[in-house]
C-alpha cells in the first residue's frame, strides 16, 4: 500500500514539472501504467480486499492524467490566446502607423493641389491680363483700319462721281449720235418698206396664183390616190375574200341566209394578229367555222403602200355566208 501510494505521488511529481514545458517538448503520456504489491508473507484479509485496492489506485490514476491533460489544454489556450491578442496588437499598430503614412500623403497631395490651383489662379490672372491688354490694341487697331477705310471710301467716292459725271457726258454724246444715225436709219428704212410693200403687193398676187394652181394640183392628185387607194383596198379583200372561202368548210347544219361578221387584225406583213367576233349567226358550229377558217391562213395578202394598208386593213370586218 505505502508502495502504491509512492509511486502515484512520484508520478504527479513528474507529471507537474514537465507541464511547464509541455508546450515546446511535449510527449504523449504512457498509455497504461500497472502495479502489483508483493508481499512475502500473505495477511489475512478477504478477497474483496485485494482485489480492490489495484483497482482503486488505477482509477486515481487515470484522474491524475485527466487533470494533467486539462491543465496542459488550457495553458496551451492561454498562449494561444495572448498570441493570438498580440498579433492584434501589432496589427493595430501597423494600421495605425498605415493610416499615419496615409493621412501624410494625402496632405502632401494636398498641399500640392493648393500650390498648382495657386499657380493656376496665378497664370489665369496673367492670362486675363495679357488678352486685355491685347483686345485693347486690336480695338485701337481696328479703329485705325476703319478711320482709314473711311478715308479710303470717301476718296473713292470722290473719283467715282467724277468718273460718273464724265461717263454721262460721253453717254449723252453717244445718244445723240445714236439718235441721230437712228433718224437717219428710219427714214431710210421707211423709203425701203415702201418698196419691199409694192413687191411683195405684186409677189403676192403671183404667189396666189401659183398657190391656187398648187392646191388644184394637189387636190387632184388626192382624188387619183384616193381612188387608186380604194381599188387597191377592194382588190385586195376581194383577194382576202377569195384565200379565206377555199380554206372555209361550213357545217351541213347550214342553213341559207346564216351571216356571221368577224373583225381581224393584221400586220404590214399580212400576217393576223387578233381576231374577233362582231355579229353572231346564231349557230354555234357555223362561227366556229368561220374562226377557224380565218386562223388557219398564215399570212393574207395585203398592199405594199403603207396608207393604204393603215387605212383599209390594220383592222377590218369580213362577213361570211354560205353562198360564198
Amino acid at each position: 500500500m505505502a508502495f502504491s501510494v509512492g509511486l502515484h505521488l512520484s508520478i504527479l511529481v513528474i507529471a507537474i514539472s514537465g507541464w511547464s514545458w509541455s508546450s515546446s517538448n511535449y510527449e504523449p503520456p504512457p498509455r497504461s501504467i500497472s502495479a502489483r504489491l508483493i508481499s512475502p508473507e500473505p495477511r489475512p484479509a478477504s478477497a474483496v480486499t485485494e482485489v480492490d485496492q489495484p483497482d482503486e489506485a488505477e482509477k486515481r490514476l487515470v484522474e491524475d492524467r485527466k487533470l494533467v491533460e486539462q491543465q496542459r489544454e488550457v495553458e496551451q489556450q492561454r498562449k494561444i490566446e495572448e498570441q493570438k491578442k498580440k498579433q492584434e496588437a501589432d496589427a493595430r499598430v501597423q494600421q495605425q502607423a498605415e493610416q499615419k503614412r496615409e493621412e501624410q500623403v494625402q496632405e502632401k497631395a494636398r498641399a500640392q493641389a493648393e500650390n498648382k490651383a495657386q499657380a493656376a489662379e496665378a497664370a489665369k490672372l496673367k492670362a486675363n491680363a495679357e488678352a486685355k491688354e491685347l483686345a485693347r490694341q486690336k480695338t485701337e487697331q481696328q479703329a485705325e483700319r476703319e478711320r482709314q477705310e473711311v478715308k479710303r471710301k470717301a476718296e473713292e467716292q470722290k473719283q467715282l462721281e467724277e468718273q460718273r459725271k464724265k461717263a454721262e457726258a460721253e453717254r449723252q454724246k453717244r445718244e445723240k449720235q445714236v439718235q441721230d444715225q437712228a433718224e437717219q436709219k428710219r427714214v431710210e428704212a421707211e423709203r425701203r418698206l415702201r418698196e419691199q410693200n409694192l413687191k411683195a403687193l405684186a409677189q403676192q398676187a403671183t404667189d396666189a396664183e401659183a398657190d391656187q394652181a398648187r392646191i388644184s394640183q394637189q387636190a387632184a392628185a388626192a382624188s387619183a390616190q384616193e381612188a387608186q387607194m380604194l381599188t387597191d383596198a377592194e382588190k385586195y379583200q376581194e383577194l382576202i375574200r377569195a384565200r379565206v372561202t377555199e380554206v372555209w368548210y361550213y357545217p351541213s347544219s347550214t342553213t341559207e341566209g346564216m351571216k356571221v361578221q368577224l373583225q381581224l387584225s393584221l400586220l404590214p406583213t399580212g400576217e393576223l394578229t387578233g381576231v374577233t367576233l362582231v355579229r353572231g349567226s346564231g349557230n354555234t358550229a357555223f362561227d366556229n367555222s368561220a374562226l377557224s377558217a380565218v386562223r388557219s391562213l398564215n399570212r393574207y395578202p395585203v398592199p405594199n403602200d403603207r396608207d393604204t394598208f393603215e387605212r383599209y386593213f390594220r383592222r377590218f370586218t369580213i362577213e361570211f355566208t354560205p353562198s360564198r
